[in-house]
């Protein structure tokens, strides 16, 4: 991808992210994001149709970055995996954003991206090495019970309030993924 299109459009999310912080999603224009990014509205329009898919890509660059993270090979860590946490961090950040996401008025369209990027890191990341550990499971059937699991304990740890730490969050995702052990009776 040409690097003045890859600056701009990460301008463009990092404007978005920043004005979601500032206050609810639903309330902020397409004038205000160009504006704070720094680029002309037919700029916007080059790269994005709409707000949703300007967000899409904003979270699928976070859930990207997080997954660089991941070593080649895996390995079953003892506890969160360093990526993990990173994008707890980055939902921690966001949370209003998230959270009107998540919530019922949320997005389909961002939630199916968002759900379609973490089903592919934890193919590449994790189900490939670990396939055989299923007894014959299709590895889309495995990668959709981790991602829809994962995805399902961060939503409630970010609906809680007060909001536990990323730590903690991190923790039940891990913990919820890998069920029952027996230090945890």
């Amino acid at each position: 991808m040409d690097v003045r299109v890859e600056r701009t459009r990460r301008r463009l999310q990092d404007a978005l992210l920043e004005l979601a912080r500032e206050r609810p999603l639903d309330e902020i224009t397409v004038a205000e994001i160009t504006v704070r990014a720094g680029v002309n509205r037919s700029s916007f329009y080059q790269h994005y149709s709409d707000k949703e898919t300007l967000l899409a890509d904003a979270l699928d660059a976070a859930a990207e970055a997080a997954a660089r993270m991941l070593p080649d090979h895996y390995e079953p860590p003892s506890g969160p995996p360093q990526a993990l946490v990173v994008f707890l961090q980055h939902v921690d950040e966001h949370a209003e954003l998230y959270r009107s996401v998540f919530g019922p008025t949320g997005s389909a369209a961002v939630l199916t991206r968002l759900r379609a990027r973490i089903d592919a890191i934890v193919r590449a990341g994790f189900v490939s090495a670990a396939a055989e550990a299923y007894d014959g499971l299709p590895v889309d059937i495995i990668a959709a019970g981790i991602t829809g699991s994962a995805l399902g304990v961060v939503e409630a740890w970010l609906m809680r309030d007060p909001r536990p730490s990323v730590e903690v969050g991190a923790g039940w995702v891990w913990r919820a993924l890998l069920g029952p052990g027996p230090d945890w009776a």
